[in-house]
């Protein structure tokens, strides 16, 4: 099966019934033992100091794995995603564009979805076979995010990582398949490990990764991760098909949608608070405005740029947030 990147989530039961094999960029970018390398590679190509790590990183991680052919996300995502394929296609890189319209109008996606079936050729049923196959996978992952705030038995790393995957099944949706069920198989022999404030991460995946068992270390756990749940689609068992299953996820359409969802988990999750991390140089950070705005229980905002690991002055604030949250929840 040929490779075809993506830069964000994109309809992949489109793909898969083309025959491709889609490989998430971001996650071959942020996973890789070298990932400066791809941030380096890109600011030599003549990428700005002065932009998201991310869009320098999926550059690098697409020209340096000899990735030919990408899906890039023109409306929903990334602003500079356009300007990032553009580019692409002068180093040779054939490009297929998609687009989540920000008006958030179902027969608008419905008309897109029908273009990007024609353009690979391939006829609703046999994406709609896909769908199914995969949301039986988009179950396990539903099930293991439950566990981390129902029995408290997977860590905060284990609900982003495992959530994250789901956006390519990690290149192979069998093996994936497979992967999920003995994970889940694992945790439910595990021991309870409740921390005593429960914590929501909001905004985008995290480019370090170690903030997870940084606040485990300060005995509290992210149960809910916003983005990487959205990834999951949680609520494909409510989708009738894959155009409202698409319409459904929260992430590429407009902020009263998103934060409807996102109250909702801190109810039922019983938060007692929130970390809202940003990526430097992105127009997603005055989300955070908003955010402050919408939700009634505590909020901090922190940035990442190029490191993959918390640097000090994070550390303190988490600290410090953190300590709050336990004073308020002892008075």
């Amino acid at each position: 099966m040929k490779k075809i990147g993506l830069t964000t989530t994109v309809p992949i039961e489109v793909l898969l019934a083309a025959g491709y094999t889609p490989i998430d960029l971001n996650n071959v970018f942020v996973t890789s033992e070298n990932y400066l390398e791809y941030i380096e590679y890109a600011e030599h190509e003549g990428f700005p100091k002065s932009m998201c790590a991310w869009i320098k990183g999926i550059f690098g991680a697409c020209m340096k794995n000899n990735i030919k052919e990408i899906i890039g996300v023109m409306e929903g995502d990334c602003s500079n995603t356009k300007v990032l394929v553009e580019i692409l296609k002068k180093r040779g890189v054939t490009v297929h564009p998609f687009s989540f319209n920000h008006g958030h109008d179902i027969k608008l996606l419905n008309d897109e979805m029908k273009a990007f079936m024609a353009y690979f050729k391939v006829c609703k049923e046999d994406v709609e076979e896909k769908r199914n196959e995969l949301n039986v996978i988009r179950k396990l992952a539903k099930e293991i995010d439950k566990k981390s705030y129902e029995a408290f038995t997977v860590s905060g790393f284990e609900n982003h990582l495992l959530q994250l995957c789901v956006s390519d099944f990690d290149g192979d949706y069998k093996a994936y398949h497979q992967f999920l069920l003995e994970k889940l198989e694992d945790i439910n022999q595990r021991e309870p490990d409740k921390k005593a404030l429960m914590l929501g991460y909001i905004g985008v995946p995290p480019m370090t990764g170690d903030i997870f068992d940084y606040v485990e270390s300060l005995d509290a756990k992210f149960i809910y991760n916003e983005v990487q749940r959205e990834f999951a689609f949680p609520r494909f068992d409510q989708a009738a098909d894959m155009t409202a299953q698409y319409h459904d996820y929260t992430y590429p359409y407009d902020f009263d949608f998103r934060i409807k969802e996102i109250k909702e988990q801190i109810k039922i999750r019983d938060l007692d608070g929130i970390i809202h991390y940003t990526q430097a140089f992105c127009h997603k950070a005055t989300e955070h405005i908003l955010l402050k705005e919408a939700i009634d229980i505590p909020i901090i905002n922190i940035e990442g740029d190029k490191l993959n690991v918390l640097d000090a002055r994070t550390k303190l604030r988490l600290e410090a947030f953190i300590d709050m949250l336990h004073d308020r929840k002892e008075v």
